[in-house]
């Protein structure tokens, strides 16, 4: 896996770097002391082999391990969870990443068939967040459930049906499922799911991103829970 730019850089986490690819003019001075100060292979390359790699880089690729997904074992003090029921667009998945970790949320849990996983671009949307924020791959999203729920969770999924988040009492543990920008929850998952939740909308549309109602719910429900 690539990812390239400079901010990007910054906030790898050096030790999944396994070689950066730096164009001849390249010359920022703080990037090279981190790359001297961590031992990392680098390459000069010629200009136009990297703008065929990847666009907009700044000079500077990154090839690096793929990612190492979690379990279910991961979380054992977590109050939060969110899960993703097949969510398809990289970028929503890197924003709501970043919002995750400004949340706290220490775990996203996604399923292995028919979702999108860590790329290039989530990586780069997520602006380092990725770092601090563990993503589970799980074959099943409803035995995932089952099992979040012996743990003393309760599951709240985010549907046009469901009851306003804000009248909602939440349990001490919450697992928070986002379903998908084009199909929303999947029948099963909606199935076993304890109570159905939605954001109240006072204007014209009747859906929102998938990120944004992400954000509005865990800082909202965070908030009702104290955490």
């Amino acid at each position: 896996m690539i990812v390239w730019g400079k901010n990007v850089f910054n906030e790898l986490d050096k030790n999944k770097i396994k070689k950066i690819y730096l164009s001849k003019k390249f010359n920022n001075e703080e990037i090279f002391n981190v790359i001297k100060n961590n031992n990392l292979k680098y390459i000069v390359t010629d200009i136009r082999i990297m703008d065929k790699m990847a666009k907009n880089h700044q000079g500077i690729i990154a090839e690096i391990y793929d990612y190492n997904y979690g379990s279910l074992n991961d979380i054992k003090s977590d109050r939060l969870v969110l899960i993703l029921d097949h969510l398809e667009d990289p970028h929503n998945f890197g924003a709501i990443i970043r919002t995750c970790e400004a949340r706290g949320v220490k775990n996203i849990i996604i399923p292995k068939d028919r979702s999108v996983t860590v790329n290039e671009t989530v990586m780069k949307t997520s602006s380092g967040a990725l770092n601090h924020v563990n993503i589970i791959m799980v074959n099943n999203l409803v035995q995932a459930i089952n099992v979040l729920k012996k743990s003393g969770f309760f599951i709240y999924a985010a549907d046009m049906d469901g009851s306003n988040y804000q009248d909602v009492s939440y349990s001490d543990k919450v697992c928070l499922v986002i379903g998908s920008e084009g199909f929303g929850l999947s029948k099963l998952v909606k199935q076993n799911c304890d109570v159905i939740i939605k954001i109240p909308m006072k204007g014209k549309v009747n859906s929102l991103n998938a990120s944004v109602a992400a954000g509005i719910l865990l800082f909202g429900i965070g908030d009702n829970i104290g955490v």
